[in-house]
């Protein structure tokens, strides 16, 4: 019998990718920086809050995580071309972009203004699209190949009954977008996918936590559709996203992976 000849050495190795991961002050931009940096990528951590981005940078070091960061948020494309141009004057180029900023406005759509909505939707999916489009034409450029990575949600596939019309019509957008440019990126060789998560530990949903009787009825209702029987926790996310920006997955392009433990399965 012959075996596949196989070379898994550095299979999921990122040491020395510049990385760009945008909204890195966030629950989820905080998993990014921590597992892309502690696995070799030199990073550049954007973030809209000064302070917010100089704790983050404060912290990475403690951990002896070398980061740049870049004060501005994705919303132009003045802002975006900056962005990318701060990565390849730190680090040479750019290698991976992480997209891992966000909002939500909930409310009942007869409730929610046009404003909100639109507020919804240029974080979400704008910012996303001039992001990607400012970092593609270097990666593009640069001839080597790269690994885009944007943050949907269970909730770009499922609806909600809670006021998330502006949220779902968003990561829906996000979904799409992962798509197209999968396709339209695959000839360059960069790979283009959203990491998909439901609620995992954060800030935001600790609450959900906690030892009391409105927190635990809120959790059984949720756990219900959970197989795993849990909810998640930071890293859960750790793994798919280094699998998404490591040549593990240079075969996977325009795929949607869902961190939710077969929440959305069922």
């Amino acid at each position: 019998m012959t075996l596949p000849l196989i070379d898994t050495s550095g299979l999921f190795d990122v040491t020395g990718k510049s990385a760009i991961i945008v909204g890195a002050t966030g629950s989820f931009g905080k998993v990014v920086c921590v597992t892309l940096g502690r696995a070799g990528a030199r990073l550049t951590v954007t973030a809209g809050n000064a302070a917010d981005l100089d704790a983050l940078c404060s912290d990475l070091g403690d951990a002896g995580v070398a980061a740049t960061g870049v004060n501005l948020r994705p919303d132009s494309e003045e802002a975006c071309d900056a962005i990318v141009a701060s990565a390849v004057a730190a680090h040479g180029g750019v290698d991976i972009l992480v997209i891992a900023s966000g909002v939500n406005e909930v409310a009942m759509i007869g409730d929610l203004t046009p404003e909100q909505f639109q507020k919804v939707m240029l974080a979400n999916v704008d910012g996303a699209w001039m992001m990607a489009r400012a970092a593609g034409k270097v990666m593009i450029d640069q001839g080597r190949g790269g690994k885009v990575v944007f943050t949907s949600s269970a909730r770009g596939k499922l609806g909600h009954p809670a006021g998330y019309s502006a949220y779902c019509t968003s990561k829906s957008a996000v979904d799409g977008l992962t798509k197209a440019l999968g396709c339209e990126w695959g000839k360059h060789g960069i790979t283009v996918n959203a990491i998909a998560p439901t609620v995992f530990r954060s800030p935001l949903t600790a609450w959900m936590f906690e030892e009391n009787e409105s927190a635990a009825k809120v959790r059984e209702g949720f756990l219900a559709r959970v197989p795993v029987g849990r909810l998640g926790e930071p890293e859960d996310l750790a793994g798919p996203l280094l699998f998404l920006c490591s040549r593990a997955s240079d075969f996977h392009t325009g795929h949607i992976v869902y961190a939710d433990g077969g929440y959305t399965a069922g």
